[in-house]
């Protein structure tokens, strides 16, 4: 689970960001001001911050230059209600991610979110480069599936639907999410696209359809129980 850092002074943006933050999977912490968020900073690593700029005490800028000394690599995604460029080139001076201007859509900052982390840990070398549960194997390099040690044909999407459950394994996926992160945020379809890739996939994995498990009302998740 991503932990989230929110800081802003106004609690209802705070209480917005939470609320899309935490129905996506986040573990969230919030900050009223900078001098707060450094503080929280000194005690915990977070996946992501979340930083206004205009704030009391300390503002948006001292606040990340003061979190970076503390954890440099950390992702910081920045809010504003001024949208000059001046100002975005000197956040991205200091080293954030993305900048985006209020008022702004809570599902586009989940997506941008996502974005930022995804591209983060694009960066890092893959923990394994093929994962097998029971008969069920997939190749990440190759971007391969085998059912008992036969091929099986996915689609692109398919395949990063599969691979995306499974990276995911045991989390609560809603729909929204699932066209979100995989299609993109401007997909225009609906919930049944999802619906068709998951019959589709349930297909092809044969005997391990059941790892795919539908949460009625909510979407579905990947359960493997290793006997």
């Amino acid at each position: 689970m991503y932990r989230m850092l929110i800081v802003d002074d106004e609690q209802k943006i705070r209480e917005v960001i939470r609320e899309y933050a935490e129905f996506n999977g986040y573990e969230v912490t919030e900050a009223a001001d900078g001098m707060e968020a450094v503080s929280l900073c000194k005690d915990k690593e977070f996946d992501i911050i979340i930083l206004d700029i205009m704030m009391p005490k300390l503002d948006g800028y001292s606040t990340c230059k003061e979190i970076k000394k503390i954890h440099k690599d950390v992702p910081i995604i920045m809010l504003s209600a001024r949208g000059e460029e001046y100002d975005k080139l000197f956040g991205f001076e200091l080293g954030i991610d993305d900048y985006i201007v209020k008022p702004f859509s809570p599902k586009e900052l989940m997506a941008r979110v996502r974005a930022v982390l995804n591209r983060r840990n694009a960066g890092e070398p893959a923990k394994k480069s093929v994962m097998k549960f029971g008969g069920l194997e997939i190749n990440i390099p190759a971007r391969t599936v085998s059912v008992d040690g036969k091929r099986v044909d996915l689609t692109p999407k398919e395949y990063e639907l599969l691979f995306y459950l499974i990276e995911n394994r045991g989390v609560a996926l809603s729909r929204d999410r699932l066209l979100q992160d995989i299609w993109g945020y401007d997909f225009f379809g609906d919930d049944r696209t999802i619906d068709t890739h998951i019959k589709n996939l349930r297909v092809a994995l044969g005997p391990y359809r059941d790892y795919i498990v539908t949460l009625r009302g909510v979407g579905y998740k990947f359960e493997y129980n290793e006997e």
